[in-house]
């Protein structure tokens, strides 16, 4: 049988029985079976005709369809053999439509984004879908718009500002070059089979910050080594560190004052505006060691 509906929970479920195929847990693969959802995604996204867009994690293909439908191009990246394989076929073998069966974890990014994207626009699998977005948002081919549907407690944590609980190491980063926004929850009961948790729509603007490459490097090991002592604070933290990040007492001192930063914050009561400037401070007073 081929699945007419896609959002259909009565057809998804027979399609899966008459193939013997059973969603894989490990990979993700909670298939969204809800036609607002899938809305809320695609207009969320702003996709229009003519717009070369990249999935990450098509299954079954609801997604998929819909940005075709929108007269978008889209190429599709899915690890698991069996949907990569029936996919173009499924939905009518569009010329719209590359399909790609690779893990995109394992993707060379700089190569593979070299074509130019206007969007990414996913359903990613909840057990790796935090670290394929930094894979991808960091780059600086990206696309200049991204639209995911992720774990709601993830979610949180990409759009969550200074000071507040979800405050952690993957909002600061996607912060850097994105303005983040929660745009729509989305119930356990939209997916089949049903996860656990709720999922939330995220979608990424891209801005990206003035940093330049040394002043980014600093930004990147400091806000990796600041989160990974989170309970302490950060004028004590930085006392410690070693390599690139070590500074005197009195040039830390000096540091932390010239970027408006607290010795006694912790990591997440932080800005990124906060970091940007302890980030260019740091590199500055790294050209400026001696050798």
């Amino acid at each position: 049988m081929t699945i007419d509906n896609l959002t259909s929970p009565t057809q998804v479920k027979s399609w899966c029985i008459e193939n013997g195929f059973h969603p894989n847990r490990t990979l993700g693969q909670n298939f969204l079976i809800d036609r607002n959802a899938l809305e809320a995604i695609v207009t969320g996204a702003g996709i229009e005709a003519g717009m070369r867009v990249l999935e990450i994690g098509p299954g079954l293909g609801v997604l998929t369809q819909a940005l075709l439908e929108r007269g978008a191009s889209v190429v599709a990246v899915e690890k698991d053999a069996r949907l990569a394989g029936r996919l173009h076929q499924a939905l009518g073998s569009p010329a719209a439509l590359q399909v790609l069966e690779a893990d995109a974890l394992d993707l060379d990014w700089p190569e593979f984004l070299a074509g130019g994207y206007d969007a990414c626009v996913s359903n990613l699998p909840y057990s790796v879908g935090t670290r394929i977005l930094l894979d991808l948002a960091l780059q600086a081919d990206a696309p200049a718009v991204t639209v995911v549907l992720v774990q709601r407690e993830v979610a949180e944590r990409f759009a969550a500002l200074a000071g507040g609980s979800a405050r952690g190491l993957a909002g600061v980063w996607l912060q850097l070059d994105y303005s983040v926004r929660m745009v729509r929850h989305v119930g356990a009961a939209c997916f089949w089979p049903r996860p656990e948790v709720g999922s939330t729509i995220v979608r990424l603007d891209q801005c990206r910050s003035a940093l330049t490459a040394v002043e980014r490097e600093s930004f990147f090991a400091l806000t990796r080594y600041a989160f990974t002592h989170r309970r302490k604070q950060i004028g004590g933290s930085l006392r410690k560190a070693g390599g690139r990040l070590a500074r005197s007492e009195e040039q830390l001192a000096a540091l932390l004052n010239g970027a408006g930063i607290d010795p006694k914050m912790r990591a997440e009561q932080i800005s990124n505006e906060g970091w940007q400037a302890l980030a260019r401070a740091y590199g500055d007073s790294g050209r400026k060691r001696p050798c």
